[in-house]
């Protein structure tokens, strides 16, 4: 009996990793999750340790493996979390921990590189603004503060490229993971003129050599054969970081094409010929590698958890999503003229501006306020804020916004996104995305397709589509102006604003209630009674 032919595609996520098996028309096969730890030594620090995630893959692997059965592998991809400093020696051993993306002590080091204008030039060169998590001020946190385990490394390799040097014993990384370390974008290769700006020339020797992502990196040693149970010569191909795979998986591949994510943060992410984005702006600019491409991103730091907590202060928390969805639905488009500021998390905002500080708020309120504008205004504030930053990169007015993550599901939140931005709006009807953007890379690789578009045509990108109402387009382009108008009239309110969250933490409060005296309450009697005085153990309210 002929056998299944299938690739096998592995994302290396910060808290979980799997392993899918795919048939050639995109079919789970098999499938296997599990969690990796992320330790914390101290609040601002984030690493893993190597070892265990690779063993943790490993491990999904074989069981992925034994639920697809007796199917033909073709080859295998990895994407993963990027970004972070993952060090090995000349033997290919961890010289320690891996620190990852949002580990937060070099954060002083990005404020010192803004004030000198190093910032800046990582902006220039690789179109990507700076943040605490990347390669370049990690290794000079590092060389600072323990010089010998930055002496004893010889490679940097990020979390997939971690993975596939397992498997393979291959040292190499492709252009979307060092589009956030020293590559100059536009060039697709390591820039010489960042290294000197930084001073930064000695790291070069850490720097894995390029290769395009749906190309053959290496094959499977005999020794990862051991420990996956996969056969010895298995192509493996480059594979890609996560953020641009999901959209492969998406066939989000071309310029002028966008996909936008909306989980526990959101995400919009913009295929372009070259970088275009003002140098102001706080994108992420990622190489494709398979051609001159890149994907410009901003990544709004709120997403759903702005549609919890509104639940929640809403009183609304006991109703399950769909009886919340009804209540929206019953509210007209515009909230009754309700706003919503979607920034309500702890650490502010990082696009498509940057401010810690920011803070969230509903505007325009009356006594006549209903819970269900409330929560309207929050779905809309959301997609105020993805709208934003499609216009910001540039995204043509009648271009398709192919839409996933978690928020995604509801769609209630899939009709107002098509509706404020005004673009139509397509939800994957497809699982692990990223999985299936490295698939497809396999199957250019090993050439059983001739191209990506070809590769993600043939594994399967079904959508279902939401259509923006064409009587709402004024409605939300006003709402649109008045959102930036208000939020920019806020800012400059929001460090006040955090000095009275402060100061109000500050105060003990039940120590002060205990401390306070108890009310004196007089009663004034009926004429013709005698005058009481009532002493009241608790406070009036």
């Amino acid at each position: 009996m002929t056998r299944t032919p299938a690739v096998l595609g592995i994302d290396a996520g910060t808290t979980s990793v799997k392993s899918v098996v795919l048939s050639l028309d995109g079919e789970v096969l098999g499938s296997s999750r599990s969690t990796v730890r992320i330790r914390r030594p101290r609040p601002d620090r984030a690493e893993q340790d190597m070892d265990e995630v690779w063993s943790a893959v490993a491990a999904t692997i074989c069981a992925a493996c034994d639920e697809a059965g007796d199917v033909e592998l073709i080859g295998a991809a990895v994407t993963g979390q990027g970004d972070g400093a993952w060090l090995v020696d000349e033997d290919g051993r961890p010289v320690g921990p891996a620190l990852l993306w949002l580990d937060g002590r070099a954060a002083p080091r990005v404020a010192a590189w803004g004030r000198d204008g190093r910032g800046a030039l990582v902006r220039e060169i690789t179109g990507s603004a700076l943040f605490p998590g990347a390669l370049p001020v990690l290794l000079e946190e590092l060389e600072e503060n323990d010089p010998g385990l930055v002496r004893s490394a010889a490679t940097h390799l990020n979390c997939k490229d971690w993975i596939r040097f397992r498997l393979t014993g291959r040292r190499a990384t492709d252009p979307s993971e060092a589009s956030r370390t020293y590559l100059d974008v536009a060039q697709g290769t390591y820039s010489p003129r960042l290294l000197a700006g930084l001073g930064h020339e000695r790291f070069e020797r850490l720097l894995p050599p390029l290769l395009p992502p749906g190309t053959v990196a290496g094959h499977v040693t005999a020794a990862a054969a051991r420990e996956t149970g996969l056969p010895v010569g298995l192509p493996v191909a480059t594979g890609m970081v996560d953020t641009p795979a999901g959209g492969v998986g998406l066939g989000v591949i071309d310029p002028g094409q966008v996909y936008a994510i909306l989980g526990t943060t959101a995400f919009v992410g913009a295929v372009q010929d070259g970088p275009r984005a003002p140098a102001d702006l706080p994108v992420i600019t990622v190489a494709l590698g398979e051609s001159d491409h890149v994907v410009e991103c901003l990544a709004p730091m709120n997403g759903t958890p702005n549609l919890d907590w509104a639940r929640q202060v809403t009183g609304l928390d006991s109703l399950d999503w769909e009886d919340v969805a009804r209540i929206v639905r019953a509210e007209p488009a515009g909230a009754g003229g309700v706003l919503y500021l979607p920034y309500a998390g702890v650490s502010g905002e990082r696009a498509p501006f940057v401010d810690t500080d920011a803070s969230a708020a509903w505007l325009n309120l009356s006594v006549r306020t209903t819970p269900g504008q409330l929560l309207r205004a929050v779905y809309e504030g959301i997609a105020l804020s993805l709208r934003e930053c499609m216009d910001l990169l540039g995204v043509d007015h009648d271009a398709t916004v192919r839409l996933c993550g978690g928020g995604a599901q509801s769609s209630l939140v899939c009709e107002i996104v098509a509706d404020v931005t005004g673009r139509p709006v397509e939800r994957s009807t497809v699982a692990e995305l990223g999985v299936r953007g490295v698939a497809a890379l396999v199957l250019v690789a090993t050439g059983r397709a001739p191209d990506l578009r070809a590769a993600t045509g043939r594994l399967g990108t079904d959508t279902h589509r939401f259509e923006p109402d064409p009587r709402l387009r004024t409605l939300h382009d006003a709402q649109a102006t008045v959102f930036t108008a208000v939020r920019e009239a806020n800012r400059h309110h929001w460090a006040s604003l955090r000095d009275l969250r402060q100061a109000s933490h500050q105060i003990d409060q039940e120590a002060t209630r205990r401390e306070r005296p108890a009310h004196t309450v007089v009663a004034r009697p009926p004429s013709g009674t005698s005058r009481t005085t009532a002493n009241h153990d608790k406070e009036l309210p």
